[in-house]
């Protein structure tokens, strides 16, 4: 899938589920409740050793979901992430080497950015639809404004702290294809489909 195709998807969907798993053995009753509560997305996050198999298992189970790879702060990181089957790449900042690794790759890659400085390294790469995060922490959808005045081609795709009091400001702006978000994934699987569906519901009632 080009990235044109791929971020319409990510922009149709509107959230994008971050998923932490502990254990391999969560991996398919999480991801179904996703895909079940109507969100057929996740950004699995490399802040666990269980990352890149519980990718490679969600792909191989789901291979209609739109799976993506979190947290991914260096090549090696990226490597297994792509040999896993990740459909795009997501860091908490901007890399370097994960932009060449994508880029290498043909994979879409949206690095962490909160300053003019990191956005103009993303964008020196070819890189103009953007991850901001923590976007709570460093001043939310004012600062969000504020860089894509200086940057008027920039997407934003804002993470942390989002949840279902504050996704329709966020989605609001037009430069905002869509929010990360892990609000729904607590609990258990029938609590994330549950939260899941209201969250699909919320976003596509007030597009």
């Amino acid at each position: 899938m080009n990235h044109e195709k791929l971020l319409e998807q990510i922009k149709n969907t509107k959230i994008v589920p971050v998923v932490v798993l502990n254990s391999i053995e969560e991996t398919l009753p999480k991801m179904r409740a996703l895909v079940k509560g109507g969100l057929p997305c996740a950004e699995i996050t490399f802040r666990t050793p269980c990352a890149a198999d519980a990718i490679a298992l969600t792909v191989k189970e789901f291979p209609d979901m739109l799976v993506g790879a979190g947290t991914v702060i260096n090549r090696e990181q990226c490597e297994k992430a792509l040999k896993a089957g990740s459909k795009f790449i997501v860091s908490p900042g901007f890399s370097a080497e994960v932009a060449d690794c994508c880029a290498e790759h043909g994979v879409l890659y949206l690095p962490g950015i909160v300053t003019p400085t990191e956005a103009m390294a993303a964008i020196a790469k070819g890189l103009t639809t953007l991850k901001f995060f923590p976007a709570s922490n460093y001043g939310g959808l004012k600062t969000i404004k504020a860089i894509c005045a200086a940057f008027p081609y920039l997407k934003i795709m804002p993470t942390g702290g989002i949840n279902e009091t504050n996704i329709l400001e966020y989605l609001a702006y037009d430069k905002i294809i869509a929010c990360g978000g892990s609000w729904m994934m607590s609990g258990t699987p029938e609590e994330i489909e549950a939260k899941t569906r209201e969250a699909v519901k919320l976003v596509k009632t007030n597009a």
